[in-house]
């Protein structure tokens, strides 16, 4: 059974940088692909970020050119380095993992079955 625990949030002024980090195990698909999604308070989850097992990436419009989802394999990592943080992007942000959808495509990233319990990023001016 594959988890998958989230670190690595806090509270950064805007214009700042966080990395998150995902620690997984016990994957179970050949082929995969592993995420971030967010959820404010009082709005619906989004897909951040998505990559697949074999390095394909996409990410949400909003974080294009900020973000960048990476893995390193041999420490089961999964990564979302922030740049140029904005209020817009304080959530929790959730890491998750399924095997690999129809498209590399973020938006799916939220109905993935395997996600962790979570880590808050506030961003303040």
């Amino acid at each position: 059974q594959v988890q998958v625990v989230e670190s690595g949030g806090g509270s950064v002024q805007a214009g700042g940088s966080l990395r998150l980090s995902c620690t997984a195990s016990g994957y179970t698909y050949s082929s995969y692909c592993m995420g971030w999604f967010r959820q404010a308070p009082g709005k619906e989850r989004e897909g951040v970020a998505i990559i697949s097992s074999d390095g394909r990436t996409d990410y949400e419009d909003s974080v294009q050119g900020r973000f960048t989802i990476s893995k390193d394999n041999a420490k089961n990592t999964l990564y979302l380095q922030m740049n140029s943080l904005k209020l817009e992007d304080t959530a929790m942000y959730y890491c998750a993992y399924d095997q690999t959808p129809p498209n590399v495509w973020a938006g799916y990233v939220p109905h993935f079955a395997t996600r962790g319990q979570g880590t808050q990023v506030t961003v303040s001016s």
